[in-house]
């Protein structure tokens, strides 16, 4: 009897509902509810659909299970054991540089620190390197001090100028000399107070180690090695600059590695090559030990969605070298704060970086294809570590013709199934894009419903609640995601498809799923992503695994062999997935506390939380039409969001931690500053003093106000509309990232070396423009910022390429720096204007900051600073700004 139930279920199976033999077919509808009964009638259906008991914690499990091999690959920093050879990195070596560099203390760009006690430490290290050297090699040393100018689009755009920077470069050639070489930069310059040790004094102490070990080598090199220490790369990539652009041995350097970071230790990240020249990854390839690469990260990165830059721009796009890019990109919650200490930095961490980098700068330095670089230029190329244990690499053209290949296949497998038989392929088109809406839906449902959470909490003032504990997150926007998926269509399947076969449904919605990914594959090829790999694999190995377990579904339904077999066959695509959002995290979140005032951090982490949601339920859709009922995860995974919500209503979630193995501190800057406005005349027409505050992220000040109640909203700095950049000492071109900002008034300071200010000449040029000549001496960094008056305009200046850049709202930024023994910047301007205004054609604001000696903070604003509780990172400086009209 059972047997004979099982048959007539089987002869019901055929998709809509289509019976075997030559019977006149039913009405879809009519004849799936058909098969629908009498499977009930025979107990058919328990034989087809999974019970939710089991099918939930498994898959509940698999994806666990996936989390898990993840973690352990990316706390895996040594795939082997390390070497203890002369001849090998030895990240003991390496951590004795570290610490005797961190040491030192903050080494901003100006200071004794990094101008003479830095670079003494270098150069005794160098030395003594030099020594024992073989007598394969031969070591130069050379200390520049370059001056010059450029601008960069970096931050809306500005433009950069220094004077008396410090590098200090060293060629490691064969005793017979070479014509080409391979460049290899660090920077042992850092933000002001923090020492610095991530970013980027463990790349300069690598470096030291990597010229130790190779100077050590009997085996001579066919290409030079230079390591260029540079001191000035935190002024926006300003040593770099110098040395790619007037450096004489420059002009020898054919590829490069840029050695950076974006956290503190764990794995260091290749984020950045070529540009094209896929021979470089090929060298990384072949060389790395411990690979550690995505082309994902690279377009990202390249996308300017990250705000930061490298020096791999400038040798890029100054120097038109081809290279490297690689970070430290674990635990950005310290980058650039005083916890970026060098004990942090893990042993395991250094040796890997040491291993990677010391393997392919002798493959490059041996390689044929340095000489000739230029020649390998074609092309872009798709690279992607796998685990880190290998990379896969391929030019990006043939990756085009492969996803353009699997695509073609999705589609025609696709088409062959919803067009046949051709008297119900109507019927079945109907079907496949009814479900094809539905998923698209059922996407779009959820990311209004989780993004109106995002919105809520930011409105109540909970933003950031997850910032300490990621979970959180998981627990509040996850959860409301999978929610909100599991509701919508259930109650299609409740209401909608009520009447029609649950098997046939979850084979619809597996092909609409399939069909979205082709159709996203083919799109992201066609724009010429190599991201596009990720959707390659999320169509192939699907379509695979549907070939292979689909008589097993036909005959059976959704039994657990099936299951099994199901994940197992979806395990590569579901893996790496896992293994890219943990990268993609491990980036992200911390950098949404320094993100500026404007943008809600949980409206971005909720949608890269549900974008995540969506690329994993995607082939798991299908199940909630294959599963007896929703109800219990329905209910589990409610209570969970609701708990979760309502503690981060209540604030038991705070944001920040000053815990000692593992801070992650709110950021503030404090300015105690001194501004006064002139007018047309040369006359005092506004002054005041007061500690300008910054906080780097969405909440503001409002944790710090009870700590401090004199910092509170009713302090709100004010724009002065009609001066450049309101009126507000700007070290760098981001007020349109930090909108909300307050003004303590404060007592007047008096720096020790004011800045001086004097205006050369004033003259009317044959053309009918007017060129200004300026002098300015102050400390080492200055902010010089230029409004034209409304009827004239910037046409040219001394700076950079001649070509003015302007800044978002268009103003006119430019940076300045210098060195010790700088002497005074001079400059010129030339404005045109239409006709003669009695207000002047242009406002000229300078702007000096002290972050170093005696002047770098009053006792005032020392004071203030003392009252901020231990979960805040606060940097201060005295800065004083200037206006004058012309």
């Amino acid at each position: 009897m059972e047997r004979s139930a099982a048959a007539a279920v089987r002869r019901l199976r055929a998709p809509g509902g289509e019976r075997d033999g030559g019977r006149r077919s039913l009405p879809a509808r009519q004849e799936d509810g058909e098969a629908d009964l009498q499977g009930k009638k025979r107990g058919g259906l328990r034989r087809r659909l999974l019970g939710e008991a089991r099918g939930a914690p498994l898959l509940l499990l698999y994806l666990l299970v996936l989390r898990a091999l993840v973690q352990v690959s990316h706390r895996q920093l040594l795939s082997s054991p390390a070497g203890r050879g002369e001849h090998e990195f030895s990240a003991q070596r390496a951590r004795a540089y570290l610490d005797n560099i961190t040491a030192i203390g903050p080494r901003t760009v100006g200071s004794p620190e990094n101008e003479v006690l830095t670079v003494n430490y270098l150069l005794r290290q160098i030395k003594a390197i030099e020594t024992e050297s073989t007598d394969a090699h031969k070591i130069f040393v050379d200390v520049q001090r370059p001056t010059g100018s450029f601008s960069i689009d970096f931050l809306g755009g500005f433009t950069s100028y220094y004077a008396n920077i410090t590098n200090v470069v060293v060629k490691l050639e064969p005793r017979g000399g070479a014509e080409h070489a391979v460049l290899s930069n660090c920077h042992f310059d850092s933000v002001p107070n923090t020492p610095g040790a991530s970013d980027d004094a463990v790349s300069c102490s690598v470096m030291l180690e990597i010229l130790y070990t190779l100077s050590k080598s009997s085996e001579p090199l066919q290409h030079a090695v230079i390591f260029l220490f540079n001191g000035a790369e935190e002024n926006i990539l300003q040593a770099s600059h110098g040395f790619i652009t007037q450096h004489e041995w420059a002009k020898s350097i054919r590829a490069f590695i840029n050695l950076e970071a974006a956290g503190v230790g764990g794995k260091e990240l290749v984020f950045q090559t070529g540009p094209e020249n896929p021979w470089l990854v090929q060298a990384y390839v072949f060389a790395a030990k411990h690979p550690f690469a995505s082309v994902v990260a690279q377009e990202i990165f390249q996308s300017g969605i990250i705000p930061a830059d490298t020096d791999f721009r400038i040798y890029r796009d100054f120097g038109n070298v081809p290279g490297i890019d690689l970070a430290f990109i674990e635990n950005g919650y310290i980058y650039h704060t005083k916890y970026d200490t060098s004990d942090r930095i893990l042993t395991d961490s250094i040796q890997r970086a040491g291993d990677n980098i010391l393997a392919v700068l002798k493959y490059l330095a041996t390689s044929d294809m340095l000489p000739k670089s230029f020649e390998y230029r074609h092309g872009n190329v798709v690279f992607f570590d796998v685990l880190g244990l290998f990379v896969l690499a391929y030019p990006a053209r043939v990756g085009t013709i492969m996803n353009y290949i699997i695509a073609a296949i999705a589609f025609l497998y696709l088409a062959k199934k919803v067009l046949q038989p051709k008297n119900k392929a109507i019927n079945n088109l109907k079907k496949f894009f009814t479900a094809f809406g539905l998923i698209l839906l059922s996407w779009i449902s959820t990311l209004v419903t989780v993004l109106i959470v995002a919105v809520f909490i930011s409105l109540i003032g909970r933003s950031l609640s997850w910032y300490t504990h990621f979970y959180v997150s998981v627990f509040l926007y996850g959860t409301a995601a999978v929610v909100k998926l599991i509701i919508v269509h259930s109650l299609a399947k409740k209401f909608y498809y009520k009447n029609m076969n649950d098997q046939y449904l979850g084979d619809v919605f597996f092909d609409a799923s399939l069909m979205i990914w082709s159709i996203v594959l083919a799109m992201i090829t066609h724009i010429g992503l190599c991201s596009a790999f990720i959707c390659t694999l999320w169509v192939a190995f699907p379509l695979l695994t549907k070939l292979m377990i689909h008589k097993e579904f036909r005959q059976k339904g959704a039994t657990m062999k099936f299951v099994l077999m199901y994940m197992l066959g979806m395990f590569v695509p579901y893996l790496y997935m896992m293994y890219l959002n943990w990268t993609v995290f491990e980036m992200f979140t911390p950098i949404m506390g320094r993100s500026g005032s404007e943008i809600p951090p949980d409206v971005v982490l909720a949608g890269f939380i549900v974008a995540s949601t969506m690329i994993l339920s995607s082939y798991f859709i299908n199940f909630i039409y294959l599963v007896k009922s929703t109800k219990t995860t329905l209910i589990t995974l409610t209570a969970v969001f609701v708990v979760t919500l309502i503690l981060v209503c209540s604030g038991i979630f705070f944001p920040y931690s000053s815990d000692a193995a593992n801070p992650k501190p709110k950021r503030v800057f404090l300015q105690h500053i001194n501004r006064r406005f002139h007018d047309l005349d040369g006359n005092l027409v506004k002054s005041d003093s007061g500690i300008w505050i910054n906080g780097f992220d969405y909440n503001g000040i409002s944790h710090i106000t009870p700590y401090v109640p004199e910092i509170n909203d009713t302090i709100r700095t004010p724009c002065e509309e009609w001066a450049p950049f309101c009126g507000l000492p700007w070290i760098l071109p981001v007020h349109f990232m930090f909108r909300k900002n307050w003004y303590l008034p404060a007592s007047e300071i008096f720096p020790a070396s004011p800045i001086h200010f004097k205006v050369l000449t004033k003259e009317l040029t044959p053309w009918n423009s007017v060129r200004l000549s300026f002098e300015i001496s102050g400390p080492s960094h200055m902010s010089l910022y230029i409004r034209p008056h409304e009827g004239s305009a910037l046409s040219t200046w001394s700076l950079g390429d001649g070509t003015p850049v302007a800044s978002v709202g268009g103003d006119y930024f430019v940076f300045y720096s210098h060195g010790l023994q700088a002497t005074p910047w001079q400059f010129w301007i030339e404005l045109t204007a239409s006709e003669k205004h009695s207000d002047g054609i242009v406002s000229l604001a300078i702007a000096a900051h002290y972050f170093f000696g005696e002047d770098q903070k009053s006792p005032q604003l020392y004071a203030l600073l003392e009252r901020f509780p231990n979960w805040t990172f606060s940097s201060g400086w005295s800065c004083t700004y200037d206006l004058f009209v012309f």
